[in-house]
């Protein structure tokens, strides 16, 4: 497939006094390497079946973006809607002022305007980009909108053991509030619709392979609030890398498990021919779009579906043994709660008994290592983000590992997550819940950095 450039960043615009003014006169004024356009797309996942939403050039979701690690890259991001913008460059380590959030101190790309920005990609792998704003009961903002695209930084030194590179993105349409069949309970986000990059399953073009061949599939699950299990009848992942970062125990499993905003690049070995789906394990989330062919050379005929054998994700598997942690090393509890807030509503949620932007800020010094507690205490699981910044796993579920590195991790319902953090890039970082109802809904706080 296609393995050329494309783009990234973010805009905002601000009131400058005379003396940012002059000192911008006086500054170098540096090209713009790529333009992304913010913009109303009509989107046709399936034959008669149009998605009126927001999306990237024209396109949902928006284009790859291929940039490479450590090269400094200068965006303009337009915005051609009525609303203004943020667009976050999910997993890079930048500076606060461009990561795409206005709690952060990011500024805004205005509706109709633009604003252009510069910083250097890192670290490499598969990262994404997509909007950032309040979304609340409004379900066509933010993430439930077309406004997603991977983002994918080249490594310095690419290994490049594998014969094509294919790029897949997990997303639900048509989103809409429900109690799910439970009158007295409380809302929910459902979706008519899913598609694979931008068909459903069905239409589009096939995957098309060849027998031998070792591909590499890129997934992001940009769903705005649903988990998604994959596989690919008759064959096996081995994955290399999760959230971008390669695992220090590759493993072969016949299922993928992405929380929201979680990637996993896994190899396939084309070894079984024919025409075959790639879709999501749930008969009903399958069958209205989650899915796609994966077409043999001179194989024809209906794509098949073939049951997996399922077992429990674990993400321990694909790491090492821990050694023992520092005997002085500060752990920060986070205890996750839900708030009952009516019968037909939508739950609150907080974290350490508050809800934002009343959550106490999360304190560290630069530098420093600290081991964050992430205390489900609610029936659900939670797909935690800490923007800016990746964290080591060290315990899932009672399970202690080593050497997995991610920036979201679904902590279990009823469960905790630990995990170790190197407070290595100073500024405000946003840590909230990537389900957009639960973080628009109180679940978010901001990790500081102590003098």
């Amino acid at each position: 497939m296609d393995r050329r450039q494309f783009l990234e960043l973010i805009g905002g615009a601000a009131c400058w006094d005379a003396a940012s003014r002059l000192a911008a006169q006086q500054s170098p004024v540096l090209p713009t390497d790529f333009t992304l356009r913010i913009s109303p797309v009509e989107l046709e996942t399936a034959p008669g079946r149009i998605i009126k939403t927001i999306g990237y050039n024209g396109s949902a979701p928006g284009p790859v973006l291929r940039l490479q690690e450590g090269k400094p890259v200068t965006i303009e991001v337009q915005n051609d809607t009525s609303d203004q913008e943020f667009v976050h460059w999910h997993g890079l380590f930048v500076p606060s002022d461009v990561d795409g959030v206005g709690d952060e101190g990011t500024p805004a790309v205005p509706a109709h305007g633009k604003q252009r920005y510069s910083f250097v990609p890192r670290p490499s792998g598969t990262r994404w980009y997509h909007t950032h704003v309040f979304a609340g009961r409004d379900l066509k903002r933010s993430t439930y909108s077309g406004q997603f695209g991977v983002l994918y930084i080249e490594p310095k030194n690419e290994p490049g053991d594998y014969d094509a590179e294919v790029f897949l993105t997990l997303h639900g349409w048509d989103p809409f509030l429900s109690t799910m069949g439970d009158d007295e309970g409380f809302l929910e986000v459902g979706y008519k619709s899913y598609s694979i990059n931008s068909h459903a399953l069905g239409s589009g073009d096939p995957i098309r392979v060849q027998k031998g061949q070792r591909v590499i599939f890129r997934i992001v699950n940009s769903s705005a609030t649903l988990l998604h299990r994959v596989a690919l009848s008759g064959h096996s992942f081995t994955v290399l890398s999760l959230d971008g970062n390669p695992v220090p125990t590759p493993r072969t499993v016949d299922v993928l498990e992405l929380g929201p905003a979680e990637r996993v690049d896994a190899i396939v070995t084309m070894n079984r021919p024919g025409v075959w789906i790639l879709g999501e394990l749930d008969d009903k989330i399958r069958s209205a779009g989650l899915g796609t062919t994966i077409e043999y050379a001179n194989e024809k005929g209906p794509a098949q579906w073939l049951a997996p054998t399922v077992t429990p994700w674990d993400y321990t598997i694909f790491g090492r043994a821990p050694s023992a942690p520092p005997p002085d090393i500060e752990v920060i509890p986070l205890i996750f709660r839900s708030k009952f807030a009516g019968n037909r509503w939508v739950q609150h949620w907080t974290i350490n008994g508050k809800s934002y932007p009343k959550t106490d800020p999360i304190l560290v010094k630069a530098n420093q290592k600290y081991r964050l507690r992430f205390d489900n205490q609610s029936a659900e699981a939670h797909p935690v983000h800490l923007h800016r910044h990746s964290f080591e796993l060290t315990r899932v579920a009672g399970k202690p590992t080593a050497g997995i590195l991610k920036d979201v991790v679904m902590v279990p319902a009823r469960d905790q997550v630990e995990v170790d953090l190197l407070a290595d890039n100073p500024g405000p970082s946003l840590f909230h819940c990537h389900m957009q109802l639960h973080m628009d809904f109180g679940f978010m706080a901001m990790l500081r950095y102590k003098d």
